[in-house]
């Protein structure tokens, strides 16, 4: 999403945000692994499960992008504490996890998986690889350029139709994340490796449910209006998670349809 001023109920949607699209690709075809100048450091723990997890999507998406004759470039990583500099503005940990297009990175605050235990309630491993695949879903969007489409829409639409479309892209984002767990655990199976354990969806289904435009706006406002949201109620983003992962494929996430 835009690099904008944003509302109170938007600052709490922040948290699961992405940047729209405004730049061109990046050509490396390398990955990288940055962690930003910070007063404090990110947790060994908390920094080889990121950098896991993102193998694992560099790895699926690899395979799926392969199979359709396509090439996949992996996004940067920005691992960061408080704040951070980033070519698309200068972002803060009430912000989130973030990408931005301009330097193909994901940008992820590593105090965060915190904030997600504790006041979001939701848990879990996988809970924290919903939202690092939600991220990465956003530069698969741009590798299809699909957000550039979205983004020329919205540019010639008024703001709740611009929204609207928003809400399109991260429940497209949501889907691009079930997609990635379920062929990450047909991959892991093939290898006779494991994956996703018992619970593990049900984790990420519920940091879904947790962070849907509906519930945000009633906590910060107590009340809601749908035709402000950006990335869609607690069932849509549940739902579109859940159709990714049941579906496996980039075709079945088309929530533009």
């Amino acid at each position: 999403m835009r690099a904008i001023t944003l509302p109170l109920a938007a600052i709490v949607i922040g948290l699961f945000m992405g940047i729209d699209p405004r730049s061109i690709l990046n050509n490396s075809d390398e990955p990288a692994v940055t962690t930003a100048p910070t007063n404090d450091s990110a947790k060994d723990t908390t920094k080889d499960f990121i950098e896991t997890v993102v193998g694992f999507t560099e790895d699926t998406w690899t395979d799926i992008f392969r199979r359709e004759g396509r090439q996949y470039r992996p996004p940067k990583l920005i691992l960061f504490t408080r704040s951070v500099d980033s070519a698309c503005g200068f972002g803060q940990a009430a912000m989130g996890p973030f990408y931005c297009p301009r330097d193909q990175s994901v940008y992820l605050d590593t105090s965060f998986f915190q904030e997600l235990r504790d006041r979001f309630h939701a848990p879990g491993d996988f809970a924290q690889a919903y939202v690092i695949s939600h991220e990465i879903g956003h530069h698969v969007q741009k590798l299809l350029h699909i957000s550039d489409q979205v983004e020329a829409i919205q540019d010639r639409s008024s703001k709740t139709q611009a929204n609207a479309a928003s809400v399109r892209l991260e429940l497209q984002a949501d889907c691009f994340a079930g997609v990635w767990a379920t062929n990450t655990q047909k991959r892991e199976e093939s290898q006779s490796h494991g994956f996703l354990e018992t619970g593990d969806i049900d984790e990420a289904l519920r940091a879904a449910s947790m962070i849907g435009d509906d519930k945000l706006q009633m906590q910060a406002q107590g009340y809601i209006i749908p035709e402000s949201f950006t990335h869609g109620t607690a069932d849509q983003r549940m739902r579109w998670f859940k159709r990714g992962f049941d579906n496996g494929t980039i075709e079945g996430c088309n929530t533009f349809q």
